[in-house]
């Protein structure tokens, strides 16, 4: 499981009275716990003396951090950025008003602005941090299967990553037998062993929502095993396991198997009482009789008991 965060940049420039204000050029891309840079700089100094850079958040005007007369005011930073967001001080001067974020956390993502103000103008540049998800979860119960019957392995994948970038690939882990590929926004069926041929499949319909599950059909008892489920997107990757217990009869045939042996057993008790009665053996077939009666039918008791 990976929770990432990913800081979409977008480019803003604006001319205000001779100089000009940039922002970011491209998406950053930070774990959870890191730094990341918020970059705003002009292209030429600025006068020291009434310089004022203020970073706020957009939807909320809360304040991130402060730059007024020459000097830092952590002071006046909202309590959630106290020792998490910083100037490059050393920097301020040569018109790098960039912010640092230390120790992202999921309440950061929103959108930022830099606001500058000079007496040469003012001008501002914005900056989004959108949360971005990668998560592949599946079942912390193992599945149990009957001989014949069909079985769902679970995966989901909860990501902003569009779908044509993800590739998927379910394997049994002993031996990393391919049993199922999702790659270029299509099911490879070809890419599967020869003995999960035809027999393996996702729910088409449910992969735009993330879901990869597995469906395998017509269980066999050698299917027993670890199934994989992994999802690569890029540099991200993540996995989750899914284990197929042992498998047995089914209900159905259980049934069937203590049909045939009742079937069979009764089937012999009557051949041995029917054997007893035809030689005279009365005291066998009697006790036969008395053993089994539930088996026994009464014409045959009728009949032992004349001879």
């Amino acid at each position: 499981m990976m929770d990432i965060l990913t800081c979409m940049l977008f480019l803003s420039i604006l001319v205000a009275d001779g100089f000009i204000i940039h922002g970011p050029s491209g998406p950053l891309v930070a774990p959870l716990g890191s730094s990341v840079v918020l970059p705003c700089y002009v292209d030429k100094p600025l006068p020291m003396n009434d310089l004022e850079v203020e970073w706020r958040r957009a939807d909320s005007e809360t304040l991130v951090h402060l730059f007024l007369k020459g000097e830092s005011r952590p002071e006046s930073q909202q309590e959630d950025y106290h020792e998490r967001a910083h100037f490059f001080s050393d920097q301020i001067q040569q018109g790098n008003f960039s912010l640092r974020l230390d120790n992202l956390t999921a309440e950061d993502e929103g959108r930022y602005t830099c606001k500058v103000d000079s007496q040469k103008g003012s001008g501002e540049t914005v900056v989004q941090i959108k949360r971005e998800r990668f998560i592949v979860s599946g079942s912390d119960q193992s599945v149990s299967a009957y001989d014949g019957e069909d079985v769902t392995l679970n995966c989901s994948v909860d990501s902003h990553v569009p779908l044509e970038d993800i590739e998927v690939s379910w394997i049994r882990t002993d031996g990393d037998i391919p049993v199922l590929l999702f790659q270029n926004n299509e099911t490879l069926q070809e890419a599967s062993d020869e003995q999960y041929s035809d027999r393996v499949e996702f729910f088409t319909a449910e992969i735009p929502k993330g879901n990869f599950s597995l469906r395998l059909k017509s269980v066999r008892t050698d299917d027993k095993g670890v199934y994989m489920c992994q999802v690569f997107a890029g540099e991200l990757s993540a996995n989750a396991t899914a284990v197929l217990e042992q498998l047995g009869f089914s209900s159905w045939h259980i049934a069937v198997l203590v049909f045939c042996f009742a079937a069979g057993f009764g089937a012999v008790i009557l051949l041995c009482c029917l054997i007893c009665c035809r030689s005279n053996n009365t005291d066998i077939c009697l006790g036969l009789t008395r053993k089994y009666p539930f088996l026994i039918s009464r014409y045959l008791s009728h009949e032992c008991k004349r001879m």
